[in-house]
Formats: C-alpha cells, structure tokens, sequence
C-alpha cells in the first residue's frame, strides 16, 4: 500500500510541478522567451490541472504519512549508504511536502496568514520538494518495484518489507483502505475540477471560488477599493495614453467612439478558477499601430493603482499583435464594472489572470 501510495504521488506531485512551471514561466518569461498566445484554453487547462492535483494530493499524502509512520522510528535508523540517503531524503521531502500544500490551499483561499510572498516561496520549496522526492525515489525503486504488480512474491528477496496477513476481525483491510483513500481523491476531483472545466460549475462544491458569482457573472479577486482606485477610475478627465514613436492619448469618450472588436475569451486565475466571458473593446495591436509602435517591440501596460506587485505587466509580440487581445472597455455587453477594471482593462488569450492588468490609462513600448 505505501508503494501504490507513492506512486500516485510520484505522479500528482510530479502533475503540480511540471504546471506549475508552465505559471511561473508565463509570468516571468526566461531570457527572450515570449510565450505564445494559442491555444487560446492552454492556460487555464495547465493551472486547473496544477491547482486540482495539489488538492488531490492532501489525500494521498495523509494517507501516505499514516501507512509509513512506524516505519519512520524502526531501528537501526540507518542500514548503509543508500539507506542513509533515503532517510535524509525524507526531511525536505515531508516538510517540503506539507508546506507546498498547506500555503497552495491558503493562496487559493486568499488568506495569508504568513509574511513571506507567496509565489516566490511556493516556487522556490517546489524545486527543494521535488528535488528530495527524486532521491527518495531513487533509494527506494527496487522496492517499489519488489511491493507492485504480478508476482510480487517471486521478488520478495528484493523488499525490505515484512510479510504480514490481512488484519483479522473489523479491522480495515489493504483493500479497504485502498479504495477509500482512491474514494476521498475522486472526491476532491469532482468537486473541484468545476471551477475550470467548462460546464462543471455547479460541482465545485469544495472549491474557493465559482465560475459565475461575481459582478457581471465573473468572479472577481482584487476590487477597486483594494486597489485603491476607486475615486481615480471614475475622474472624468480619465485619458488612455499610447507611447511610441508618435504618442497619442484618447479621453474616455473618444476611447469608446473608436472601433470596437467583441471577442469570447476566458480569464484565469492562478488560483485555479477560469471564466468564459465576452469582451468589448479595442485591438491592443490597432493602438499600437496607431502610435508607430514596431511589429517586434514589446509593450508595457501600466494600471490606475499605485502600487502592488501586479500593477504592470509587459505584453510581448505574440500577444500585443494577436487580433483578441483587446484594451477592453465592455463586458458582456454592458460596461466594465469597477471591480472588473473600469474605465479600461486588457484581456489576452493564454495569459495568467494577474497579467490582464486592470484600470489601464498607459500602454508603453519598452
């Protein structure tokens, strides 16, 4: 049982950090990388993935942790090299383990009850994690292999467990819990994958967030008032400054007199939850034209709010020029809510919830 466990958390764990750095790497692409900009459902596919398998995790490491637990004190504690290697293993991978999750499903709460900022922290644990698993999947392979599959008594030579009975009485068999602990993670799956899966919603029974509850049918996780906007983004003398080789500004009326493309596009959080929603607005790259702005160039979106970690984002090429990618002033149909980024915000295919910055007033070649 403890090698079946493992190996379903070899691959949800694996699952988490391989998406994971998918995230990390949209948000801060490496060198020159710009990331592409279709499909445009890649996004929300990989972080609901990376988000559902760390829920669907919690299970099976408890699980893991209590099948294991004598085995933790037996003695001798070491038994040679390998042995030794292996049981260092186990403290970044059990501190890392339970730290990675615990703090995810804080984030995804949005409570933050620790002072360290979270990204880079959850980052940086993973690769110490994932690092320890790998070494104690190394020391531990030939048993593994000895404790799964057909004729696991022809290898019994190459295990170090104890051949034991089933448990006699009401006692809950291998079996038994097998299935159990296999129930609690189908739990955890179906009532969460909803907050991505289009068409699931109303399953997301143990999820933070639901796909349509929100200001104009769209969760929102920052307001204005957080942000502290809510006084700038309704001035009246508001203007979208476009800087380039031949810079422009347009009032409020004069952005929405321009020509408007709609588009149906989702938003995702790194929280986990996606959005299908129609956007109204204008063609970030029809603006930078306007303003001379080279084919090749990036561009840098500056919001309203004054600070805060996400209060700009750079638009590379492929999604500055792609036809969806909009300074939206719509939402709907009806105008943006203040909430979701009044008097203007951009949505982009592909593109990580934080990086569709909110309260736009400038656009900037860089």
């Amino acid at each position: 049982m403890a090698s079946l466990l493992g190996i379903w958390l070899g691959i949800t764990f694996g699952t988490a950090f391989v998406t994971g750095l998918v995230s990390h790497f949209m948000q801060h692409p490496p060198g020159g990388f710009s990331w592409p900009s279709r499909p445009v459902w890649f996004y929300r596919f990989a972080q609901g993935l990376h988000v559902t398998s760390g829920l669907v995790s919690v299970p099976l490491l408890l699980a893991k942790l209590w099948t294991v637990y004598p085995r933790l004190w037996e003695w001798p504690p070491v038994r040679g090299v390998a042995h030794a290697a292996e049981r260092i293993s186990i403290i970044p991978l059990i501190a890392g383990s339970i730290f990675q999750l615990a703090t995810g499903i804080a984030n995804i709460a949005q409570w933050y009850p620790f002072r360290f900022f979270f990204t880079v922290t959850h980052y940086w644990v993973a690769w110490i994690t994932i690092g320890a698993l790998l070494v104690h999947i190394a020391a531990k392979i030939t048993i593994v292999r000895a404790n799964v599959g057909q004729g696991r008594a022809a290898r019994a030579h190459l295990t170090d467990r104890i051949s034991q009975p089933e448990p006699a009485g009401d006692g809950l068999s291998r079996r038994g819990f097998g299935l159990a602990v296999g129930a609690a993670a189908g739990v955890v799956t179906v009532t969460t994958a909803g907050q991505f899966v289009p068409g699931l919603g109303d399953t997301v029974l143990l999820a933070p967030r639901t796909p349509d509850v929100g200001p104009q049918g769209l969760p929102v996780n920052r307001t204005a008032l957080a942000a502290g906007v809510v006084v700038i983004a309704r001035d009246r003398g508001y203007q979208l400054d476009v800087v380039g080789p031949r810079p422009f500004s347009l009032s409020l009326d004069e952005l929405y007199a321009q020509s408007l493309v709609t588009v149906r596009l989702p938003i995702t959080c790194v929280e986990g939850w996606a959005a299908d929603a129609t956007w109204t607005g204008v063609r970030l790259a029809d603006l930078l034209d306007r303003a001379g702005v080279p084919a090749h160039a990036a561009v840098r979106v500056e919001s309203l709010e004054r600070r805060g970690g996400y209060r700009t984002s750079v638009v590379h090429p492929p999604h500055a020029r792609d036809p969806k990618t909009l300074v939206a002033t719509r939402l709907g149909g009806a105008v943006l809510a203040l909430d979701h980024g009044y008097p203007a915000r951009l949505i982009a295919p592909n593109r990580p919830g934080v990086l569709q910055t909110k309260w736009v007033h400038r656009v900037v070649m860089v």
